[in-house]
């Protein structure tokens, strides 16, 4: 691609701001200076010195919009897909875990790799994920190798399990870590990766996996540790029945008190599924704001539930979407958690109205940049990262849509045409840039079949 790095995309079709007044625009135009939008506005009012010195790119039958955020993901699970179909959430797990304990950290960049390309190529421009599972050598590095080979925005969440079967929890003994370890290597992951910069392209977030599978001496350390230096809170929260019953049998709370006791709520705590969270927790979330990622497809995949997410947002709530792990969605198109996250909705609440296809384009976008605390991504604004993806119109899925914004979610296309990171294009044309993506999957199946070998 061109090494000119200011760049105007021109002729926009409609463009979908997601700003505050909910602003689109028709025949629009985008300057992006460096990494950054700098003037929004029609092709015909372009100013003549944008034009100078600028890659520019027609963007005629494009709808554009700002760059997806997943906000909750487990990619090392792209090595393991359609394995315990019929299981709810423990049962899975249990089947998994002997599975994922031949991990290698090869395994864990190259399916990262294969996870951000399929997010990338369904319109993700940032992405959270959850890594709880150490084995063999693997790091959280093998993972930000893996963001920064391919150019996506990355929130690398530090996971962790630490209470084994022998001690009440769920995961082998095998696969659980020392917990001055855990904290310890956290600790040097934020020292030496997290960039608290605007636009940064990386931040890191403690994450003990869930109250299942850590005790609560890890999740009070975990979260002094993160507001010691500044960063987020991640973890699972109510994700299915059994979940919630082994909250109060063990803790005698719910999920909702127990992470309130813990100091797991506030704006910069965000908790993944949240499905049976109940009226007390959704009150307590929405006054401390802490944040919800719905997962709808993974929820429906393991029968956990349709999450309240109207009543969420109703309360004041901040809501993202997430695909999860590519063990329970068992994919990572995030263009489809839209249209999942919108039909449930109206299932829930036997209302057609419950939630429309702006409000979950919103919940991809803005919802996400809030639960994950950004305040630079998630609309197109002056003044906000150049994070901008685009859809061709003249596309089967788009055929007799007479609305081409609520189309990308009752008609969903494949994947995007266009995508741009930070200012970089990373898709053109519907295919990613410098990025062998055939050779990749040839790769990434070659291991995937070592792994379900052992």
């Amino acid at each position: 691609m061109s090494n000119i790095s200011n760049k105007l995309l021109f002729n926009i079709a409609h463009l979908v701001t997601m700003d505050s007044q909910h602003s689109e625009l028709q025949n629009a135009a985008i300057y992006i200076e460096s990494n950054q939008i700098r003037w929004i506005g029609k092709s015909s009012e372009i100013p003549k010195h944008y034009l100078e010195n600028t890659q520019q790119i027609d963007m005629q039958g494009h709808i554009v919009l700002p760059g997806f955020i997943n906000t909750h993901h487990h990619m090392f699970q792209t090595l393991t897909k359609t394995v315990a179909q019929d299981a709810e959430l423990f049962g899975w797990l249990k089947t998994l875990y002997p599975i994922w304990s031949k991990i290698t950290p090869e395994m864990i960049r190259v399916s990262a790799l294969t996870a951000m390309a399929e997010l990338m190529l369904s319109g993700c421009t940032t992405t959270s994920d959850h890594l709880y599972l150490f084995p063999n050598g693997a790091s959280l590095e093998d993972e930000i190798q893996a963001a920064q080979t391919i150019g996506i925005r990355f929130h690398a969440a530090r996971g962790a399990m630490s209470v084994g079967e022998s001690l009440g929890g769920l995961p082998p003994d095998a696969l659980v870590e020392d917990e001055v370890l855990i904290l310890k290597d956290t600790q040097e992951m934020i020292e030496k990766w997290h960039d608290n910069t605007k636009y940064a392209m990386l931040h890191i977030v403690v994450a003990p996996c869930s109250p299942f599978s850590v005790s609560e001496n890890l999740m009070r350390e975990s979260a002094k540790l993160a507001r010691q230096y500044g960063v987020q809170l991640h973890t699972h929260l109510a994700e299915n029945i059994n979940d919630v019953l082994y909250s109060k049998e063990k803790f005698n709370q719910t999920p909702a008190q127990y992470a309130e006791s813990l100091g797991w709520v506030g704006d910069d705590v965000w908790h993944a599924h949240c499905v049976q969270l109940d009226a007390e927790g959704i009150k307590v979330f929405a006054r401390t704001k802490t944040g919800v990622c719905h997962c709808p497809s993974s929820n429906m995949r393991l029968a956990s539930g349709i999450a309240p997410i109207r009543q969420m947002l109703n309360a004041g709530v901040p809501v993202g979407l997430g695909v999860d792990g590519s063990a329970s969605n068992d994919s990572g198109n995030l263009i489809q958690e839209v249209r999942q996250a919108m039909l449930l909705q109206r299932v829930a609440n036997n209302d057609p109205q419950a939630l429309n296809a702006r409000q979950a384009l919103r919940l991809a976008t803005v919802g996400g940049a809030e639960v994950l605390g950004r305040q630079d991504i998630g609309s197109i604004q002056v003044g906000m990262a150049a994070d901008i993806i685009g859809f061709k119109q003249q596309q089967l899925s788009f055929a007799g849509c007479s609305d081409p914004v609520a189309g990308i979610v009752f008609s969903p296309p494949s994947q995007v045409d266009f995508s741009m990171i930070n200012g970089r294009i990373r898709v053109m044309n519907a295919e990613l840039v410098d990025f062998d993506l055939e050779r990749h999957v040839s790769t990434h199946s070659l291991l995937s079949r070592k792994l379900m070998a052992h």
